[in-house]
């Protein structure tokens, strides 16, 4: 059987999401409070440790989260990261995670450092799967059919990550997440656009 003909199996999503959810379990039970907070703050991608060069944090806030993911977030995040590595394969999910992952971080950095925010700003907790999970969310709506129904799955999506940005008390993450919307909305566009040229 071809490569094209065979059934993508995702093994990628599943071992991610599971890592995550160990690492976050292990390290509640196996830490105590303050050493499990001075870990989060050590990897997470605020603008205190990004000024200080410490961008290895852009790969280790990707498997850590505060507090093991709830489970409806969870399977939602295993569906979607699985859907796009059976629909698109394991290295174009995993590409497009880290884009918006890493893409979106660093939007929100360059905001930070045009601005003056608050210490508290600066070095808060920065760690988790949204970002990557907007951006691949995005990036699947290329999997939908043409017209209307794309257009405004595409519509919906930007609409609901930019209403927490008109709260007052929105914060750098919800821009975060918008940022990492457009991010895979601008795959998803560049998709279209590779399958019209190939027609």
């Amino acid at each position: 059987m071809s490569d094209h003909g065979r059934m993508r199996v995702p093994t990628l999503a599943p071992a991610y999401v599971g890592g995550v959810q160990l690492i976050a379990y292990a390290s509640r039970r196996l830490l105590g409070e303050r050493a499990r907070h001075d870990l989060l703050r050590s990897c997470s991608t605020n603008a205190d440790n990004l000024s200080q060069g410490r961008y290895g944090t852009l790969a280790t806030s990707a498997v850590l989260v505060e507090a093991p993911m709830e489970l409806p977030y969870a399977l939602l995040l295993l569906a979607v990261l699985g859907y796009a590595e059976y629909a698109r394969g394991a290295w174009w999910a995993a590409g497009v995670f880290l884009l918006g992952h890493v893409g979106a971080t660093l939007l929100v950095y360059g905001g930070l450092r045009a601005g003056r925010p608050s210490p508290a700003t600066r070095a808060a907790l920065d760690v988790g799967t949204s970002y990557g999970f907007h951006a691949v969310l995005g990036a699947l709506t290329s999997a939908l059919p043409h017209g209307r129904l794309r257009g405004g799955a595409r519509i919906a999506l930007l609409a609901l990550a930019a209403r927490p940005l008109l709260r007052p008390g929105r914060t750098f993450t919800d821009a975060g997440h918008c940022a990492a919307l457009g991010l895979g909305l601008g795959v998803a566009m560049a998709v279209d656009y590779r399958s019209v040229r190939n027609r």
